[in-house]
């Protein structure tokens, strides 16, 4: 996998990151999903290369084929039995004492 994440060509910037920095880019974002903005400003760069790095790492997963979602047919074998919950999580406005002037 390092071969894949290390630059490749001459044009353009090099990488900032080293091979696990940008695996670790990666976690992060799936992990926490945090935005690509504030992963991008903890490790010093925008959020564009974040962006990017995330991307190269899914491809690479994705050629690999060892990380690949089961297809529907898994989804809908016999004899499974689904529970569903659903979570109401409306906002509801707040009345608050006026401040008054003193």
């Amino acid at each position: 996998m390092s071969t894949y994440l290390e630059r490749q060509g001459k044009r353009g910037g090099q990488n900032k990151l080293s091979v696990e920095e940008q695996l670790l880019v990666a976690l992060e974002y799936w992990r926490e999903y945090r935005s690509q903005f504030h992963i991008g400003a903890s490790w010093g760069l925008h959020e564009t290369p974040v962006g990017r790095i995330i991307r190269k790492v899914e491809d690479i997963l994705i050629k690999c084929g060892k990380f690949r979602l089961p297809s529907q047919r898994q989804w809908y074998q016999p004899g499974w039995e689904w529970k569903v919950f659903i979570v109401d999580a409306g906002e509801v406005e707040i009345e608050r004492p006026k401040k008054t002037e003193t």
